[in-house]
């Protein structure tokens, strides 16, 4: 499954690099993360619980950052698995920032999802609503958090 979308936020595009990097803006940002952690210089690891379709899941998942380029561009890879054995998966995801001519940052992401289990009952239409409501969450809290540091 393939999960993708862009939005624009106005920073300075170092500053929204520097903070997408840092475990607390992550974890303060994402709906339902209950710890984001980050292992090493490459390696997160996240308990995030969510509510798909009539389920809920709590997600324990590892990502590993297999390409960086600042302050433009990432690549990571991870894997998880619902601690209640509902599903596993693997994804690998794109991001990419690029300023505007209005002096915005645009971010855009493309994730190639793998679910198997019980939540892949789910299929594309389900898991995507999801992701475009956590996406919008993500955006304005992320947008709060720039306002507070600025």
């Amino acid at each position: 499954m393939i999960i993708e979308g862009k939005f624009t936020l106005k920073a300075p595009i170092q500053k929204l690099w520097d903070m997408l990097l840092e475990p607390e803006t992550l974890g303060s940002c994402m709906p339902g993360a209950q710890k984001v952690e980050k292992i090493d210089e490459n390696t997160y690891e996240a308990v995030i619980k969510q509510k798909v379709g009539p389920i809920k899941v709590t997600l324990k998942f590892r990502n590993v950052l297999t390409k960086v380029e600042p302050p433009n561009h990432l690549e990571l890879e991870g894997e998880g698995q619902d601690i209640t054995k509902l599903g596993h998966f693997k994804q690998k995801t794109v991001v990419d920032l690029k300023e505007t001519e209005t002096g915005e940052v645009e971010l855009s992401y493309k994730a190639d999802v793998n679910i198997v289990g019980k939540l892949a009952m789910f299929g594309d239409r389900v898991m995507k609503s999801k992701a475009k409501d956590v996406e919008k969450e993500f955006t304005s809290n992320l947008k709060e958090k720039l306002k507070s540091i600025s």
